[in-house]
């Protein structure tokens, strides 16, 4: 298999998945956690990556940022995030790909060769979910030639139904295929998060499509929790406190030939509002518990 749906910087071996390689902490999951507290924590216990958000990166300075992860030995194994590529006019349109440029610069100075693109939802005012879907095409035919250059890959992630109308016009992992399906496949896939998508009963064939297609890119892992909080945005579970059966979804992930990093991206305001280091540890302990 090519290494099309691998970070080369990850350090996955995948002889080697019992433990903690290849295993990730998204930023956001601890967002209490200053940087470099973050980055201490995660080397003290033994996990290898960390998937990075840009507004956090932007506060403590790209380039510092990228020194201390490269120092503390670390992989970022993704840059969350680019996208909201829908808008309701050309200019809103043209400055959504010029973030996306800039975007697409600090993933490659970060190190990694991941950028998680989350579409956007309907323009204001529209009802065109199809001409919203099409805005995105047409993003992701300028964009990723200047990736491709940078040694950064655009990776659609599809988001729960539930964000259709306002983040996210791209529901499904077919959806996303079908869009990543235009361009080439080693600068534009898909990531897959658990939280948006341990519904749709068409994941199992989807994901070896992905896998078949060599779009499969990033893998990220979230519990979905009821009853739904009334801001579902910061609504994610812990691994193990809700219904996505996390070793089953790994085993069909693996089965596609998925051997990247495995990211825990959670958001939950009763976890950001706990200690920071607990939080990091417990993460790692579910992981182990509820996904190997």
């Amino acid at each position: 298999m090519t290494d099309t749906n691998t970070n080369t910087n990850a350090g996955t071996d995948e002889g080697t998945r019992g433990e903690l390689t290849g295993f990730s902490v998204n930023q956001m999951t601890v967002k209490q956690l200053p940087l470099p507290e973050l980055v201490k924590g995660l080397v003290g216990l033994g996990v290898p990556g960390v998937g990075l958000w840009r507004e956090p990166v932007a506060e403590f300075g790209l380039e510092a940022t990228a020194r201390l992860v490269r120092d503390a030995g670390l992989a970022v194994t993704s840059l969350c995030r680019g996208g909201f590529f829908t808008a309701a006019d050309a200019a809103g349109r043209a400055r959504a790909i010029d973030d996306n440029r800039a975007a697409i610069d600090e993933a490659a100075v970060l190190g990694t060769d991941s950028l998680v693109l989350v579409s956007g939802g309907l323009p204001p005012g529209s009802r065109d979910l199809v001409g919203a879907r099409e805005q995105v095409a047409e993003a992701l035919a300028e964009l990723w030639p200047y990736g491709a250059e940078r040694g950064v890959r655009l990776l659609v992630e599809p988001l729960h139904p539930m964000y259709a109308a306002d983040r996210c016009v791209v529901s499904t992992l077919g959806q996303a295929l079908d869009l990543a399906g235009w361009f080439p496949a080693e600068w534009v896939g898909v990531c897959v998060d658990t939280y948006h998508l341990w519904w749709d009963d068409q994941i199992a064939v989807q994901l070896d499509r992905a896998g078949r297609e060599g779009r499969l890119h990033r893998y990220q892992l979230a519990d979905w929790v009821t009853p739904l909080p009334e801001g579902v945005l910061t609504g994610r579970g812990q691994l193990g406190d809700g219904a996505v059966d996390f070793r089953w979804f790994g085993a069909v992930v693996e089965r596609a030939g998925y051997t990247g990093p495995v990211e825990v991206e959670i958001f939950n305001d009763g976890m950001w509002a706990r200690d920071g280091q607990e939080v990091l540890s417990e993460t790692v302990a579910r992981y182990r518990e509820h996904a190997l």
